[in-house]
Order: C-alpha cells, then structure tokens, then sequence
C-alpha cells in the first residue's frame, strides 16, 4: 500500500502535473486523500479545488480531462508527480495549453503561445 504523508500541509499535497509524451509542466495542483484515492481508482486526474472546497475531476467543465499514465511520488511522500495525457491540448482554465505559459524576459511578463479555446465559451461565463 502507497502511504502518503497528509498532515503537513493541512491535508493537502502539491500535485505536480506534466505531460506524458513531451515532459512539460502543464500545471500544480492540490489533492486531499480522497482526490488521491479517485485517481488511483478512476485513472483521471482529480484534486481539491481550495477556492471551492471540494473535489473535481480535471476537465469536468471544460472537457480537457488528464488521463494519469505515470505516478511518482517524491522521497519525502508529500509531493506527487504526475505524467497524464491532456485531452483537447489544453491544461490551463485560460486555454493554453500549460499554466506555465508566461516568462519574465528583460524585466517584462511575455506571453509564449496562443490559446487552444476560448474560456468564456467552454466555461460558459
């Protein structure tokens, strides 16, 4: 059995998200032990949304579900790594494909890429 230690970051562990084929962090994220339970279960990603203060399975809105090929859990078992495949290419609520989608450049925020969706109509805002 995996033990994963919950009680240092109030119940909570960074999930480290990346995808499968190409390595590139899509995004971070939070899971409780029940999120990480349904993972393990479902083979979707799923994790504890703090804003909302529940579970939810990536792309439940969106339709941009991750698809869990690789788990790895760091030595200290608090932090887990996971390598998924991003249905849609989009990782990201703002439609990029990855979170990481900005870099400071000269003292300036630049954005790398263009948006795979627009979020105001998969999200219905």
């Amino acid at each position: 059995m995996i033990k994963l230690d919950f009680t240092k970051f109030d119940g909570l562990l960074p999930a480290i998200v990346q995808d499968y084929e190409t390595s590139e962090v899509l995004m971070v994220a939070f899971m409780n032990e029940e999120a990480w339970n349904a993972t393990l279960q479902s083979g979707k990603a799923t994790y504890f949304s703090r804003s909302r203060n529940k579970l939810w399975v990536k792309g439940e809105s969106s339709g941009h579900v991750q698809h869990v090929r690789e788990i790895r859990i760091d030595c200290d078992n608090d932090t887990v790594l996971l390598k998924v495949d991003q249905v849609g290419g989009a990782a990201c609520h703002l439609g990029y494909a990855s979170c990481f989608f900005r870099k400071i450049e000269n003292g300036e925020l630049v954005t790398l890429g263009k948006p795979l969706f627009n979020p105001d109509e998969v999200y219905k805002k």
